[in-house]
């Protein structure tokens, strides 16, 4: 059977569906894009045996971005170095000794939680140990902390250009999408809606001090004394982990500020190199893959100098970061290498080009792709737990439905939708990884969390389906995001007051 006969027809939607079927038949993540890419071998060699064995790992080895990986392996060195060091609970001690109110213990929290951007899994580990002890002097829930570990975790990090999280939706884009991965990205910042207006609710909801729904109950209750609402038996036995006393706060805060300021000059350096004439067009034309690597090499070395002679941290445990660093991110490794394949078979079948062919970017239904593509990344990542795996079925898609020139800002909030669905449907999906971690670093009964933060994620949620609605007709950002920020504040405003006057009554 000629291998031509399934490129570019219908069939080229077959691995990406059977991949989306069975994440959500089986809830597990790894095999389901394994048998889409296999099926999608299968399909571009015409079935014959051997030359889907040889065109499976072709298009994985012609996929596959070590730049991206190394990448991965270095910063999960940086993060269990920071970890180590102490710097995080020397955050916490000098936290504790300046917080005098509940608002600021909250602001706090979230603070912390917006500084360590580079990784979600970091993010959830920390925040939770290191604010825990302040936000309980200060009667705050565990479902509330729980909430704001979870708000400042993957929504952070996915509009954070120098995060793990850019440097995989980089990698996910077509070469022959018209613009590059990491400008892609950039671009879709400011209409990541989910990301921006879920931490635009954390602010109003501290600053204003109020509650709504079940979390309302757990913050009364923990006024009273009760922190846990329920399910406070199950975090009796856990030993807390051994914090090195030898840490102060910049074992924290200076490596990231090397991290940021070293990758963004790389950025520039290598923009320049490129033929740019000015720092915003070296910026957006630079080498973001191997700027990150540099970065994050230099950030290393700073970290030897910083911890080594302090004795913060010992030789032996410098060295035995690396290979700790290596299991932290295999599961992000495995998920991206799959990805890549699933990508790259999709691209041998010509699923943009027929996906293209079929939607247009003129039709009268394009204008509301973005929401259509945002509810069915909620779908896919609320069902399956993982917003990397939905990344990385349903970008390409987004990318295949405009074309490069008049259809690229649709082509922007398209993908924008998916990784602002992907985040929002990881952010309530009980499977959720970093849901968990977040039930834990809190030390919260995970029902509980989930249960309290499914009901704010529905507002925000909410209110992102009508700005993508209007993102499809009105392409420009600050509109777009100046709308869904006004209805945000406003839902809330009457949320609140429908709750005082619940309350009253």
């Amino acid at each position: 059977m000629d291998s031509s006969v399934f490129i570019g027809t219908w069939w080229s939607l077959v691995p990406p569906l059977l991949a989306i079927i069975l994440a959500l038949v089986t809830k597990e993540v790894y095999s389901s894009l394994f048998l889409g890419v296999a099926v999608g071998a299968l399909l571009y060699s015409g079935f014959h045996p051997w030359e889907t064995f040889v065109n499976f790992f072709d298009i994985l080895k012609e996929n596959m971005n070590m730049n991206i990986l190394i990448f991965d392996v270095l910063l999960g060195m940086i993060i269990v170095l920071m970890s180590k060091s102490g710097g995080s609970a020397a955050y916490g001690k000098w936290a504790g000794k300046k917080i005098r109110s509940k608002k600021s213990a909250l602001l706090a929290t979230t603070g912390l939680g917006i500084l360590i951007f580079v990784d979600d899994y970091f993010n959830c580990l920390t925040v939770g140990s290191v604010m825990r002890p302040v936000t309980d002097r200060q009667k705050v829930s565990r479902a509330k902390l729980a909430y704001i570990i979870d708000s400042t975790a993957a929504p952070v990090c996915i509009i954070a250009p120098i995060s793990s999280w850019a440097a995989a939706v980089n990698s996910y884009v077509p070469a022959d999408a018209g613009i590059s991965g990491f400008q892609l990205f950039l671009r879709t910042i400011p209409y990541n809606l989910y990301a921006i207006l879920t931490l635009f609710m954390v602010f109003f909801i501290t600053i204003v001090g109020f509650d709504f729904g079940l979390m309302k109950k757990h913050e009364e209750n923990a006024a009273k004394g009760d922190l846990f609402t329920s399910g406070a038996g199950e975090f009796e036995q856990i030993s807390e982990e051994e914090i090195n006393p030898n840490g102060k706060v910049m074992d924290l805060v200076l490596p990231v500020a090397v991290l940021i300021v070293s990758a963004i000059g790389a950025m520039i350096y290598t923009g320049f190199q490129g033929g740019a004439t000015n720092v915003v067009s070296a910026f957006a034309g630079c080498d973001a893959e191997t700027s990150l690597v540099f970065s994050t090499m230099v950030t290393i070395f700073f970290m030897v100098v910083l911890y080594l002679p302090r004795k913060v941290v010992t030789f032996k445990g410098f060295m035995d970061s690396l290979s700790e660093g290596f299991k932290l991110m295999v599961p992000a490794v495995t998920i991206l290498i799959f990805a890549w394949s699933l990508k790259g078979v999709g691209d041998a079948l010509g699923l943009a080009e027929f996906v293209g062919g079929i939607v247009g970017s003129h039709t009268s239904a394009g204008a509301f792709i973005p929401v259509i593509l945002f509810a069915a990344a909620v779908f896919l990542s609320f069902s399956t737990g993982t917003s990397w795996g939905t990344f990385a079925i349903l970008v390409p898609i987004a990318t295949g439905l405009f074309s490069s020139g008049a259809g690229l800002e649709m082509m922007i909030i398209s993908v924008a939708a998916v990784l602002a669905g992907a985040v929002c449907g990881d952010h309530i999906s009980p499977i959720s990884d970093t849901t968990v971690m977040s039930s834990a670093g809190a030390q919260c009964n995970h029902i509980n969390h989930v249960s309290t933060q499914m009901q704010y994620v529905a507002v925000v949620a909410s209110v992102c389906l009508i700005g993508y609605i209007i993102a499809g007709f009105v392409h420009v950002w600050w509109i777009v995001l100046g709308i869904s920020a006004a209805l945000l504040a406003g839902a809330l405003t009457v949320i609140r007051i429908l709750s005082e006057r619940k309350t009253v009554s």
